[in-house]
């Protein structure tokens, strides 16, 4: 299993999503790196992310979540993500860590109101776009981290 994570981690740096990508405190069933959403209202932005993969993997999904805060309907105040591909109704254990990343780096880069952890940034998403848009764009300036050079 550790040998799948570790290619696996190989794999995830070669994708040009994420950078920083490493195992946390030299754990190969954890791992860090910045997001860097391609879209507004994110992308003005990197986001620190944390992949946590259980020692039953890859028979049980990882769990994927954001450190940096972010305005998002799909991402809880804990930075938990509301990702289905890595829920246990939906996990299938061919799927790669890569695929966990550009699932979590689609909910950034296309909002989906359907995607939901938090009712109240959905409800104002449908309802009143501009405005949401405006206060993700200006959270986005006061909590990501700077996007790397290329």
């Amino acid at each position: 299993m550790a040998a799948r994570i570790a290619k696996e981690l190989e794999e995830a740096r070669l994708w040009g999503g994420a950078r920083e990508l490493r195992p946390l405190d030299g754990n190969v069933l954890r791992w860090g790196g910045l997001l860097l959403p391609n879209n507004p209202p994110y992308n003005a932005g990197a986001f620190r992310f944390e992949l946590t993969f259980s020692p039953h993997h890859p028979l049980s999904p990882p769990r994927a979540r954001l450190c940096t805060s972010i305005y998002h309907p799909g991402v809880d105040a804990e930075g938990n993500v509301c990702q289905p591909l890595t829920s246990t109704q939906h996990w299938v254990p061919s799927t790669r860590a890569t695929q966990v990343l550009q699932d979590l780096l689609l909910l950034l880069d296309s909002l989906d109101p359907e995607r939901v952890l938090r009712q109240d940034l959905a409800w104002e998403l449908r309802q009143r776009p501009e405005l949401f848009h405006r206060r993700a764009e200006e959270h986005t300036r006061q909590h990501s981290e700077p996007r790397p050079e290329p």
